[in-house]
């Protein structure tokens, strides 16, 4: 199939957004970095995404230097074409972060419901209890700026030698924080990498109660110059069991945005969006509708 091909049938399926009780799909802007705000609107809409995951951090769709002027642009742009803006992914870190409450209040103001953090990663030389009592720490002040102005924190699992790699990492640091404002910004994908086996089912288990948002891709293991490495892939050709996966978010009724990202190389972005997209819109219209 061409990318006209691929973006049509992708388009032509049912918004989700509409159909109550369905999660919104949104596309990780990270992947059209090269569209401006109401070029990104457009092809969100055009693909058939219900809403975007904004990237507001180093390097984003909107520079956190700039957040307070460009944000509420962002917005404006994305929203003329009908699509929402659900969540903004950050790189914030801690709460005297001079950004943290620019991003934050504005985000609110601009009906910006979640926002992920950034990344703490394990040091080489171990110290693995203090690092997660001082992430523990930061993040709470985090959830206390979003609390103040009306947004919701989502902590990512991504795997490897990043904090919360382990759903219980996370368990741990949200400890003590209201479910109302803070909560899981779950990933099955890595959530399989780190727990391939049956991890995974009780990481998703873990979560469900105070799951704010998801990120969908899909990866295999494979063997390049005699090691092991994590080969993402286009949804559905990976390892991730998304029959049981989105069986269990329809079950907890989840309602949170479901993030679309594209990590793998591939000669035509915008066909493997489509693709992507098609693939996951009828995996959820199948959990959800039974």
């Amino acid at each position: 199939m061409t990318r006209r091909s691929f973006v049509a049938a992708a388009a032509a399926a049912p918004s989700l957004l509409a159909a109550a009780g369905r999660p919104p799909l949104c596309v990780f802007s990270k992947h059209l970095a090269k569209l401006n705000y109401d070029q990104l609107g457009k092809a969100a809409k055009e693909f058939g995404f219900d809403g975007v995951d904004l990237a507001v951090r180093a390097g984003g769709h909107v520079e956190p230097a700039r957040v307070t002027e460009d944000l509420p642009k962002a917005l404006a742009a994305i929203r003329a074409h009908g699509v929402e803006v659900p969540m903004i992914t950050t790189g914030l870190l801690k709460p005297d972060d001079p950004a943290a409450r620019p991003a934050l209040s504005t985000a609110a103001k601009g009906k910006v419901t979640y926002f992920k953090t950034g990344y703490w990663r394990y040091k080489k030389t171990g110290g693995a209890e203090a690092l997660l009592s001082e992430v523990k720490q930061a993040t709470h002040g985090l959830v206390a700026i979003g609390k103040e102005y009306g947004i919701q924190l989502g902590f990512h699992n991504h795997s490897g030698d990043y904090v919360g790699s382990a759903i219980w990492d996370t368990r741990f640091i949200l400890e003590g924080t209201d479910p109302k404002w803070a909560g899981y910004y779950f990933d099955p994908g890595h959530a399989t990498i780190e727990g391939g086996l049956h991890n995974w089912k009780l990481s998703t288990e873990i979560v469900l109660p105070r799951m704010k948002m998801v990120a969908i891709k899909d990866f295999v293991w494979a063997k390049k110059k005699g090691k092991w490495v994590v080969e993402w892939t286009p949804l559905g050709e990976g390892m991730v069991n998304w029959p049981a996966v989105f069986g269990a978010f329809a079950k907890a009724k989840y309602t949170g945005p479901l993030s679309l990202h594209l990590e793998y190389d591939t000669p035509d972005e915008h066909a493997a969006i489509a693709k992507d997209l098609e693939f996951l819109k009828k995996q959820v219209a199948a959990a959800y509708s039974s």
